[in-house]
């Protein structure tokens, strides 16, 4: 699988409950009518600190592809603007787009022995 990672912040103002109720309730719904190509698509919530501070991110949404070609047309869209202007749109409700990052990554994992009880 080829994988795309994006690291979004929530724009100024808004609180985490109601970034994510958006997100989830009215961003993913959008953005499913230009899924095609994709075979996964998954958010990851970025919790605070336990003294309340906050990375750099508040949500790293990842999307597989089965092919490279899919993956890094899906990104040079991204890194361009040349997304759907309704995507655009609900984007700017929702996130800081000045500081959204996008990646192609590779993956590797360990197999990690079970623990002994």
């Amino acid at each position: 699988m080829h994988r795309l990672m994006i690291f979004l912040k929530r724009r100024p103002g808004m609180s985490r409950a109601k970034f994510r109720a958006y997100y989830e309730d009215h961003h993913v719904p959008l953005c499913m009518k230009y899924m095609r190509g994709a075979r996964r698509y998954q958010r990851h919530y970025i919790e605070p600190a336990p003294d309340g501070s906050e990375g750099p991110c508040d949500v790293i949404t990842e999307l597989w592809f089965d092919s490279a070609a899919i993956r890094d047309a899906v990104l040079a869209a991204l890194r361009s603007d040349a997304m759907p202007a309704d995507v655009i749109a609900d984007e700017e409700k929702l996130f800081d787009r000045s500081r959204s990052l996008a990646f192609a990554v590779s993956a590797h994992e360990t197999v990690l022995d079970p623990l002994d009880g």
